[in-house]
């Protein structure tokens, strides 16, 4: 290698180790995590984007209707998706605290109670699903609610099958093992997008076929997660028989950090379900413009994503081994890194915004709506976004759950619900005053957890024995 070449080698290298490595973790380790969850949250997006694109042959009622039940069906789901967080919290710190038996009875615990939470969420849904989407969305036209009630429907059945996955990968992301997490996650991806062309395009089933897709494609996933459990994590030491225990001082655990986060996810996707309320009263060109905009926001976002899920491990391992020091060097770190990637993913976007929009065939009326939606919000990711939810993740690995929930929680309903119907309905600037309330709230919450990680009560709680 030249002289140059190794230059520029120690200099990256001295730069990681400044920024990236502390005494409890290395800048080689925070890689090995980052990037299974790179592509996992590329994909994840990505697949999405394909997803809409394909439900969109269906026609925009169909589009229109799937985005108005993905905003439910991501306050249900954000509810046992919360629990697996707190799981991965507590196996983290177990892991970094060196407790391989509590690991495994909190890996246990995790899959456990997650499961349990989905199966009542399910029962409840399917049995009151109809009168429920009346209530919300009945302003919406009959092709939309129509295939609302069917997507609705074949969403609730599969949410066991779902949170297994999350189950088990948020256990396996604690104990660092992000790459076993990325193959189940693909696993199941890939296997809805398949069976989503098979039914959508080949056999022409519509929102019917998407609903039969994601129901295989999740218990498929979830039978594979269990057995890789079994047969072939030699860490976890997981049994069925875990499936059907659920130990009550490691549920406690678990609850301190999942309940606080699951209410927290229940007011935030609320919130977001009566955004979406003002939006479906603005038609369905309305409904379609905030589901294409809301899916190529959502490919800025993929690499901040999966730097805020390596944090809760990071973070979590760091207050575990009761080093304080390096997970507050860590998040400043993780923080200016997001924000510089932001202007990065920004800039393709917007370079590549035709291309990528013409994928979801939108009347020409809303391409421009859509344009100035995502430019907004390219704009505003970049001092915005990586406070407003990185730092929360920092937070809660340290235990600190009821401060973030509460301030996530107050900090949606009082300036995003209230400021985007003032904006979206009473000024009448539509979808981009909704999202403008949406900026304008990340920018509000982001000053608060500053706040709070400059302080010390954050990682003052006790977790862990």
């Amino acid at each position: 290698m030249s002289q140059p070449a190794l230059g520029v080698q120690k200099s990256k290298t001295s730069f990681l180790d400044k920024y990236f490595s502390g005494e409890s973790v290395q800048y080689q380790q925070i890689i090995a995590l980052f990037i299974p969850l790179l592509i996992d949250q590329a994909f994840l997006i990505g697949l999405s984007l394909v997803n809409t694109a394909m439900i969109s042959s269906a026609g925009m009622d169909a589009i229109s209707a799937v985005n108005m039940i993905d905003s439910l069906n991501n306050f249900l789901v954000s509810v046992f998706l919360a629990v697996a967080t707190g799981g991965t919290v507590v196996v983290a710190q177990y892991k970094g605290n060196g407790n391989p038996l509590m690991v495994s009875r909190a890996a246990a615990g995790t899959v456990s109670s997650v499961s349990l939470f989905a199966l009542a969420i399910s029962a409840l849904m399917i049995l009151f699903y109809s009168p429920i989407l009346n209530m919300l969305f009945g302003t919406a036209s009959p092709d939309v609610m129509s295939n609302g009630k069917i997507y609705l429907l074949g969403s609730c059945i599969s949410y066991v099958g779902i949170a297994m996955i999350e189950a088990v990968c948020g256990a396996l992301r604690g104990i660092g093992k992000t790459r076993a997490s990325l193959g189940l996650s693909l696993v199941m991806h890939l296997s809805y997008v398949v069976l989503n062309a098979v039914f959508i395009y080949l056999l022409h089933m519509g929102v019917l076929g998407m609903s039969i897709a994601l129901n295989i494609s999740r218990y498929a996933g979830a039978i594979v997660a269990v057995i890789y459990l079994i047969r072939v994590d030699d860490e976890l030491r997981f049994q069925l028989r875990d499936l059907f225990q659920v130990q009550w001082s490691m549920f406690k655990k678990i609850m301190f950090i999942g309940l606080p986060f699951a209410a927290e996810q229940m007011f935030f996707n609320g919130g977001k379900i009566v955004t979406q309320i003002f939006i479906v009263s603005l038609g369905t060109y309305a409904i379609a413009t905030n589901a294409i905009g809301g899916t190529l926001a959502g490919l800025t976002q993929i690499p901040a994503q999966a730097l805020s899920l390596t944090l809760v491990t990071v973070v979590g391992q760091c207050i575990g081994r009761g080093n304080v020091k390096d997970a507050r060097k860590l998040t400043r770190s993780f923080l200016w890194l997001s924000s510089f990637i932001f202007v990065l993913t920004g800039l393709v976007t917007m370079l590549l915004f035709y291309p990528l929009v013409s994928l979801f065939s939108p009347p020409q009326e809303i391409v421009d709506d859509i344009f100035l939606v995502i430019l907004i919000n390219c704009i505003a990711q970049i001092p915005l976004w990586s406070i407003a939810f990185l730092a929360p993740s920092a937070l809660r690995a340290a235990g600190d759950s009821k401060f973030t929930s509460m301030t996530s929680m107050l900090s949606m309903w009082l300036f995003r619900i209230v400021l985007g119907y003032i904006l979206g309905i009473v000024f009448k600037m539509g979808i981009i005053g909704v999202w403008l309330a949406m900026d304008i709230e990340w920018g509000v919450r982001g000053i608060v957890f500053w706040w709070r990680l400059r302080g010390k009560k954050w990682y003052q709680h006790r977790l862990i024995d």
